[in-house]
């Protein structure tokens, strides 16, 4: 009976341990010269979470710099492995975590990496990761794969029909009238996918369609990157960042940061920043 209640009382303090462990999370915080971001990771991408705990914890990313600053696009930082001196080429990598439930939204974290044409299985960089700033979408512009509409548009103007079309093409190209060039392809887009019975359009849900219209992003990166954390607050301290003076994408003052994690309730966090957690965790 003894061993039994013993069996008892030790399941309900793990299972009390594990409910415990459920209620709270890891409140990030990235402090610079401009001020603070407070920032949330995703316990559907583990294995960037969990890394990017172990590295703050470790007090590894600090005095790393946003060293790639593109207004109106993103601000990258967290070099841990060059600061350390370790070689390019040992510097390790996570496998990718690409889920289509998070995309480029301005105030995400997704992590850097290689290009596919090195790194076809889109594996992220360990330490490296980019806050997205970007710009607001209207929603044609949003839901139109311009790398499969430049390849068809070309394929569309060889027919006969379309020799005014291809005129006015290279007149703009010419010009270098590009955001005309830009609206001249949206307005044939549906016209192309009809006659060349392709697809030419991309699937986002309403709710993502209107954060890009309200909120803004960098779409062309979805599906691509690794989105893994969110910004709860101190998104004016990312637009400080990205507005930074700089010489080929480096700012030319340097935005040192230093990174710190704190567990805290869920609930606390919801309240606070007004964060609503999934429904399964």
């Amino acid at each position: 009976m003894k061993t039994l209640v013993r069996g008892v009382f030790l399941a309900m303090v793990l299972w009390s341990s594990w409910a415990c462990g459920k209620d709270k999370d890891y409140l990030i915080t990235i402090t610079t010269r401009h001020g603070e971001i407070k920032a949330i990771l995703f316990d559907d991408t583990p294995e960037h979470k969990n890394n990017f705990i172990e590295l703050a914890k470790a007090g590894r990313f600090d005095s790393t710099t946003f060293h790639r600053v593109i207004q109106g696009f993103m601000v990258q930082g967290g070099d841990v492995f060059g600061k350390e001196g370790l070689p390019a080429q040992e510097w390790p990598t996570l496998p990718a975590e690409i889920r289509s439930n998070h995309i480029h939204r301005k105030g995400m974290i997704a992590a850097a990496r290689q290009g596919d044409n090195i790194n076809p299985q889109k594996r992220s960089n360990g330490s490296q990761f980019y806050i997205v700033q970007g710009r607001t979408y209207e929603e044609l512009e949003l839901t139109t794969d311009f790398t499969a509409l430049q390849k068809a548009v070309f394929q569309f103007m060889q027919l006969g029909t379309q020799q005014a079309l291809k005129q006015e093409y290279t007149r703009l190209f010419q010009e270098e009238k590009f955001d005309s060039l830009t609206n001249l392809l949206l307005s044939k887009r549906d016209e192309i996918q009809e006659t060349l019975k392709i697809k030419l359009t991309k699937d986002y849900t309403p709710e993502q369609i209107k954060a890009y219209a309200e909120v803004g992003g960098t779409p062309h990166l979805d599906f691509e990157y690794t989105v893994f954390g969110e910004v709860l607050s101190g998104l004016d301290v990312v637009d400080k960042i990205a507005a930074e003076p700089t010489t080929r994408e480096v700012p030319n003052q340097p935005v040192y940061m230093k990174v710190s994690v704190e567990k805290v309730s869920r609930k606390k966090i919801e309240k606070e920043f007004g964060y609503v957690y999934p429904a399964i965790q």
